[in-house]
C-alpha cells in the first residue's frame, strides 16, 4: 500500500466471508463511507481479488473454506500483494485470534460490534494502527507475555483440516458419532474416520485426551 493511501477521499475494501448474505450487509453499512472494489468467500477467491483490485483494507473472517483467514494472508503476502488486514469473525476463541495476528492481521474484532465501531477500526487499521475488540486484546497481550503457548496452540491446530476441527469440536463437546453425523451432514464411517485422524495428527489416544486438549485452548 503506498503511503498516501490513506489519505484519498475513500478507502478501497475488500470483503472477505464465505456467507452471502453477510457480506451484503457488511457492503450495505459502510459502502457509503467506502468503496467495496472486490469480495471473497474462500481463500481462491479472496487471494484474486485481493491481489487483483489492491484496497487499503480487507475485511477477514477467520474460518473459510480451502484453508482459512490466516492462508489467505499468507498467500497475499507470498503474491507480493501489499494490503493491510482486520479480520471479523464470530470466534472470539484464542487460537482463531492468535493464529491470524501472526499471520499479518493487524486487528481481530468481532462480528457482535457496531457498524460505527467496525468502520472506526477499517479507518485505524488503514491508517497503520492496530485494533481488537477489548477482550481479545487480553488474547494478544498474553501471547506476547509467554501465558500462551503460540507454537502448541496455532502449530497443533494447523495439522487438522478444516472438516477435522469441526469433527473434533463436536466430539470434545460430548456429542456421540451419530449426533456428529447428523450435525455435519456425513456418515457415522466418515465421522470415525475423521476421529481417528485427529487423534494421529494430535498424538492423543482417546476422547477423554481430545476434550481436555480441546478445553485448554478454549475450543469448546
Amino acid at each position: 500500500m503506498s503511503e498516501g493511501a490513506t489519505s484519498r477521499e475513500r478507502l478501497r475494501v475488500v470483503l472477505v466471508d464465505d456467507h452471502e448474505m453477510f457480506r451484503a450487509g457488511v457492503r450495505h453499512e459502510i459502502g457509503d463511507r467506502c468503496d467495496v472494489v472486490g469480495e471473497g468467500w474462500d481463500v481462491e477467491s479472496s487471494v484474486e481479488a485481493i491481489c487483483g483490485s489492491a484496497p487499503d483494507v480487507v475485511l477477514l473472517d477467520v474460518h473459510l473454506p480451502g484453508g482459512g483467514g490466516a492462508e489467505v494472508i499468507r498467500r497475499t503476502v507470498a503474491a507480493g500483494c501489499e494490503t493491510r488486514f482486520l479480520a471479523l469473525s464470530v470466534s472470539d476463541a484464542a487460537e482463531d485470534v492468535i493464529g491470524v495476528i501472526r499471520a499479518g492481521a493487524r486487528g481481530y474484532v468481532t462480528k457482535s460490534i457496531s457498524s460505527e465501531e467496525l468502520w472506526e477500526g477499517i479507518e485505524r487499521v488503514a491508517s497503520g494502527d492496530a485494533v481488537f475488540s477489548p477482550r481479545l486484546a487480553g488474547f494478544v497481550l498474553d501471547a506476547f507475555s509467554g501465558a500462551i503457548d503460540i507454537a502448541s496452540v496455532d502449530e497443533e491446530l494447523d495439522r487438522l483440516s478444516a472438516r477435522e476441527r469441526e469433527v473434533m469440536k463436536l466430539i470434545a463437546r460430548g456429542y456421540a458419532y451419530k449426533e456428529v453425523a447428523r450435525e455435519l451432514y456425513i456418515s457415522i464411517k466418515t465421522v470415525e474416520t475423521h476421529v481417528s485422524s485427529v487423534l494421529r495428527k494430535l498424538q492423543l489416544s482417546n476422547r477423554h485426551q481430545l476434550t481436555k486438549w480441546a478445553t485448554d485452548r478454549h475450543l469448546i
